[in-house]
Parts: C-alpha cells; structure tokens; sequence
C-alpha cells in the first residue's frame, strides 16, 4: 500500500512540474518584448548596379480578410485543422505522430503546426538541428504570446513558399492571374496543396500530383463540414487554366540564381540565423540581368527541342571570382532542384587539363608525343584497365599533346596519368582549387569522378586567370534592413601556377575549333568555328549520361553540363547543342566589350608545328599550327620514345 502511495505521489509531482513548466515557458514568452515580423521574413536582392531584381519581400502583403475564405479554410484544414484551439503546439497530434512512426517504423507523418512553421520561416535555413528546433519552438511560444490567431495566420500565408512563389497574393497572380480574394474552391485546393512539397505539387510541373492533394484537402474538407458535397465535386471536376506567372524580364531560370545566393548566405558566418535580429535583409550580388537573360536566350534556343532534357550553367568572371549569371535548371516552375549548386555528375574529358598542366609542369610539352592505339594497361594482381577512344577512332600512331588535348584522346591521357604517377593527378587538382577529392585511380584523367560544376569552375578559374587561384562567389555585400553592413566579400587571390606554363596550356586549348587539327580526326568543338569571333580556350566532357563545357578568356569564364536528372543516357546531339547555347552566351556577353587574348610572357616562344606529329613544320608540311613552349624546349625531329617508360602496358593484337 505504501508502495502505491509513493507511486501515486511521484506521478502527481511529475505532473504538477510539468504543468508549473508549462506556465512558466508561457508566462516567459508573455513577458519578452513584442516580436517585429511583418518585416522580418523579408530579404531584398540587388545586381551588380544595386538595383532591386528579387526577393520574398513584397508590397503586396494582404491582409486576412482580402484572402479567399476557401484558401483559408483549405491550409487550415491540410496543415493545422485545430490552429484555433492550440496554444502554439498540438500535443495531442504530436503523441499521435509519435505514435504512427514508431509502429510503423519510418516518419509518415509530421505535428507541426501553423505557428511552429511560422516561426521556422522566420530563420535563414531550415536546419534540423537540436539548437534550432529549440530557438524555433521558444519563438513559437513568442508568437502565440503577442500575436493574434488571425495575425499570424495572416503572415503566415504571406510568408509560405508556393513553389518559388513567397506569399498568396503573389501565388494567385503567378498561378491563376487574380488576387487572393478571388479564388474559387477549386483554385484554393490547388494552391493550399504546394507548400507541402513546392516542387513535387507544383500544378504546372506535376499536375497529377497537385490533383491528387487537392482531392485530399478536398476530402479532409468535406470531413469537416467545410463544404457540401456539390462545392466537393464541383471543385474536383473543375479544370483549371493556370496563368504560371507571365515571362517577365527575369525569365524562367532567374530564381535558381537566387536560390544560390540564399545558399551561400546561410553559409556567411557573420550574419545573424534569425530574420529577427535584422528586420530583414538586403543582399547585393554579382547579377548581372543582361548576361543571365542572354544565357537563359541562349539555352532555350539550342535546348528548347528537348524539356527533359536538364541544365546548369555558370557564368563568372575570372579575374575576381564574381559569379554574375547562373541556372541550375530549365525552369524554376517545374523543378527547384538546382543543379549549379547541389548536383555532382561525372565531368569526363574535362578533367583532363589538369593533368596536362601536370604534365607541362614535369618536362612534357605541346610536341611530346605517345602512340594512341587501342590498349589494354596491366596492373598488379592481374588487374586491367582498357579505355577506349571516342567512337573507337584511333590513329595507331605517335600524336602530340597539342592533339591529343584537341581531340580529346583517352589512350594519351591514361598513359600521361600512369607516365607522372596517379598522385600527380590528385595533388594538382587540389592545388588548382578542385576541393572534391580525386580517386587515385587509372581513370581519374577520364573524369569518372562526380563533382559539381562550380567545384570545377574554381579550378578552371585558376587557369583563366593566368595561375592565381580566386573563390567563386555571388554575394558582395549584405547589409540589415537600415543599411547597417553585416558582411562585405573580400576578395582573396593566390598564385599556385606558373604563369608560362598556364599560357602554353591555354593556347593548346584554344585549339579546340582549330581547323589546322582536322585529319584522322575532328577538334571537339570545330562546330563552333563559325560562331566565335573572339579567341578562347575550351575543353568538353562527355560521358555516357553527361555533357559539358568550360571556356574561357582572361574575361569571362563559362561551365554548363546538360543531362537528365534520371541519369538516361545522352545522345550526340545533346552535347552539340550545350556547346551552341554556351557559344551564343559568352559571344552575346563580350559582343560589345574590349577584349583581348593573354600577353605572352617573355620566356615563352611561338614555333610552326606540324599539329599532329609535334614537329617542326618544314616546306613539305602539309598541315602547320603555331604552338607555344618554354624558350629552350622546342620540338627536333628526335624526340624521345616515352612509351617504352610506360612499363604496364600492351597492345591487344
């Protein structure tokens, strides 16, 4: 009895604690100074000229009363059926949750209510973290403390993201070309359904998956005595006409840009995590509006023939490391996946210039020569590794470098990456400014690496700006929303590569649409000979499922890769079209802009070559290029046999 007694008197403790706590967090909330968030979950995006292009701030921020009682009865329903009656948690759902996940094994279902995503949207990022799930649950108490129900409903649903879209008012004219006040049942239904998933319920990306969560919020409605059952089918049977926001100057990929502004602002450590502490945030960046137009111009009009068909793309300047145009898909609307900042993909032969700067550094020139035939490399173990050529095109003789880069040969660059040692490869890569870990392997050279384009954009960054390593950036400047600076980008510049050597490696790849190389073979990019007006170095990759590009002069720097996100193979004309959308972008950006090649530095000499063998053209010559060395390292008619210091290697008969 005694026993039971004490048991009893633990359990009524207990609750009596938890219950003094309770008042307690809410007495404390009550009494901490009224929260500003009318403005608070606001940034403001500024180009490179400090005009305002973007952001979730909007002057359209309405009121309650001017949105659609559907609208609002239809997120209430969906996301928080008892926001009325809760004091900012539902603890009776979250036991529920709890429950549901644990029986089942796996999270199918989330407690969060209307004020908690409130409050989560008042924070930079959405990390799940211990600290931030405390900060978010203590604003919440806040929240609930000053302000109204209807309030903040009301900002709630000004703030809420609708598939890129910040806000109802802006979501109703984007989606359906009206104020918020004027959706239909059937309208509201569809809009209260994408905050969900933004990308997966978008009604212009993924119509079936939007009509399915309507009829569910439908259903959940008409549960609830919301609608009758002729409004349930009326609005179910309703076929929509959606407006998806008309082409205005910023086009279709323009929040891609943003999104990767959003990205590496999370990652500025002097800027406070809360919208709270700044009253909002205005953010200026390296937009340039004209480059990204004529990019996004560009891309439509090569790629248009295939939407499945997906896009990254960057533009930057090399010089400083300023990214001023990017994308990261085809269209915003439909996927807000972006890839320039969060996808990795094989990069294939475009890993290649690093290895042959590489190479440069360890005695080898634009005439050293290896024998591209098809070839099988023995290793320990009985292990082999047998590349092949592109289209099996082998020239079963001694090619150049200066070829071998042109054509994008495999054979010349497996045996370069064995010649100098596997390390060689992965320590220059680093040095360069790749900072995805390359594999010592014996098709490292060949790009079998995933890596994300502005990783490689950094590296190849380093060889536009004549060896002097520069970060990749977007945000210049962030200020609060007084004007009171909170960070300014500092530029940071290092030379890890010897200036000669990086413009004898340019000018090899300045002869990517050389015709002087056509023989046995194409350049890679002879295709675009008849487009380009000013001078660039370039390099393609090209694997079963991926295509890209990066091209260069000492004032623009451009990657793209085009792909599918489902990793389906990629067909010829995939690759040819990347290359004419990345051809109209740098031509349209430098149209009316003074540019030059690189200075040849003092010590580097400019000799007549037959292209093909690196040898001195002589009068019998039939094809003759100018290519570039080190004073004291031109090519003789005897050049040194380094195949037969490549020891692991055989020829298939």
């Amino acid at each position: 009895m005694k026993k039971r007694e004490k048991i009893f008197k633990i359990f009524l403790a207990t609750v009596l604690l938890m219950i003094a706590g309770y008042i307690g967090l809410y007495a404390c909330a009550r009494m901490t100074p009224k929260l500003s968030i009318n403005s608070a979950n606001s940034f403001f995006l500024y180009d490179k000229d400090n005009n305002l292009y973007e952001g979730n701030h909007t002057n359209e921020w309405v009121k309650l009363k001017d949105i659609s009682p559907h609208l609002i009865q239809a997120t209430l329903a969906i996301e928080d059926k008892n926001f009325y009656r809760h004091k900012g948690f539902d603890y009776a759902r979250i036991l529920k949750a709890i429950y549901i996940n644990f029986t089942n094994g796996k999270i199918l279902q989330g407690a969060s209510t209307i004020s908690q995503q409130y409050a989560k949207n008042l924070f930079l990022d959405f990390d799940k973290n211990f600290k931030r799930k405390i900060d978010e649950a203590w604003l919440t108490l806040r929240l609930e403390m000053h302000y109204s129900k209807d309030e903040i409903l009301e900002g709630y649903l000004n703030s809420i993201n609708y598939g890129g879209i910040f806000g109802i008012e802006n979501a109703s004219h984007y989606y359906f070309n009206k104020n918020a006040k004027d959706l239909t049942l059937a309208e509201a239904t569809i809009l209260a359904g994408i905050p969900k998933d933004p990308s997966y319920y978008s009604p212009i990306s993924n119509l079936k998956n939007a009509k399915k969560r309507q009829t569910l919020i439908l259903d959940v409605m008409l549960e609830n005595k919301m609608i009758s059952k002729k409004e349930y089918h009326q609005a179910k049977t309703t076929e929509l006409t959606f407006h998806q926001g008309e082409e205005n100057e910023n086009g279709k990929m323009l929040m891609y840009y943003q999104d990767a502004v959003l990205k590496e602002l999370k990652h500025i450590k002097s800027i406070p995590t809360s919208f709270l502490e700044t009253g909002g945030l205005k953010i200026y960046t390296n937009l340039d509006k004209e480059a990204q137009k004529n990019m996004e111009t560009s891309i439509e009009k090569n790629l248009n023939k295939n939407e499945a068909l997906q896009v990254a793309s960057v533009m930057m300047n090399p010089k400083n490391g300023k990214i001023f145009a990017l994308t990261g898909g085809r269209d915003y609307s439909k996927s807000q996946f972006n890839r320039a900042t969060n996808a990795k993909r094989q990069v294939g032969s475009t890993m290649k210039p690093f290895l042959y700067y590489a190479a440069l550094e360890n005695g080898f020139t634009p005439s050293t020569t290896f024998t591209s035939e098809k070839t099988t490399f023995m290793f320990s173990e009985n292990k082999t590794y047998s590349p092949t050529n592109y289209e099996e095109n082998y020239p079963n003789k001694e090619i150049s470098m200066a070829a071998a880069i042109t054509y994008s040969d495999n054979i010349y660059a497996v045996k370069t990456h064995l010649f100098l040692g596997e390390k060689t490869l992965v320590d220059t890569a680093k040095r360069i400014g790749i900072q995805t870990p390359i594999d010592e392997l014996p098709s490292s050279p060949l790009g079998t690496k995933e890596i994300n384009i502005i990783d490689m954009m950094s590296g190849y960054a380093t060889f536009a700006n004549g060896g002097e390593k520069v970060e990749p950036y977007l945000i210049r400047k962030v200020t609060d929303i007084d004007g009171n600076v909170l960070y300014k980008h500092k530029e940071k510049e290092e030379n890890v590569l010897n200036k000669s050597l990086v413009y004898v490696l340019n000018e090899m790849l300045s002869n990517a649409y050389a015709k002087e190389f056509i023989d046995y073979n194409y350049p890679t990019c002879i295709n675009l000979a008849a487009k380009l007006t000013k001078k660039y170095a370039i390099k393609t990759g090209t694997t079963n499922t991926d295509h890209l590009i990066f091209g260069y002069n000492q004032d623009v720097l451009m990657g793209m890769w085009t792909g599918y996100d489902d990793n389906s193979e990629t067909d010829l004309m995939d690759g040819s079209n990347m290359k004419l959308a990345w051809a109209d972008s740098v031509e349209s950006y430098l149209k009316d802009k003074d540019t030059k090649w690189y200075d040849m530095p003092n010590n580097v000499v400019g000799v007549l070559i037959d292209p093909i063998s690196g040898k001195p053209a002589t009068a019998e010559t039939k094809k003759k290029k100018m290519l570039y060395y080190i004073k004291g390292t031109e090519p003789s008619n005897d050049e040194p046999d380094l195949d037969a210091l490549v020891p692991t290697i055989k020829n298939d008969e």
